[in-house]
């Protein structure tokens, strides 16, 4: 495989809280597909805290995979096109949908991340990769 592009981002915790204040929750109806919606409301209803986490950890995930695909926040790519689940293993896995994801096929682009919160801040790095080109390695080689 071939990096297509990489992307990070840091989240402060305390500005998703503030966020969700000031919307009174409804960005995290904005922000979250489907499945993380229904996850993130299962983690607040144990623990405030937890849903607040997830909630930090998705927004994350969601920028930094704008910046490994090189769009930003721009079409195809939309907030509740992308969702970062777990795998059973409880490995991330970024999982697109719609027009996000066609888009995503028409390129060959799979991506990894991982995120990462402590009380503070939430943390995602994304690798987009695209399957190596033969011909192209080659030119590169001579």
């Amino acid at each position: 495989m071939a990096i297509y592009g990489i992307g990070t981002d840091l989240v402060q915790v305390s500005r998703v809280a503030a966020v969700m204040e000031r919307t009174k929750g409804r960005f995290a109806e904005k922000v979250l597909g489907p499945d993380e919606l229904r996850i993130y409301h299962a983690r607040k209803a144990r623990l405030e805290v937890r849903g607040l986490a997830f909630l930090a950890t998705r927004f994350s995930a969601k920028e930094a995979f704008s910046k490994a695909i090189g769009l930003g926040m721009r079409w195809p790519m939309t907030w509740r096109a992308l969702q970062t689940l777990n795998e059973p293993s409880g490995k991330p896995m970024c999982v697109a949908s719609g027009e996000l994801a066609q888009w995503l096929d028409e390129r060959n682009i799979t991506s990894k991340v991982t995120v990462t919160d402590e009380r503070d801040y939430a943390v995602t790095f994304v690798i987009a990769e695209v399957p190596d080109n033969p011909s192209r390695l080659a030119q590169d080689n001579n």
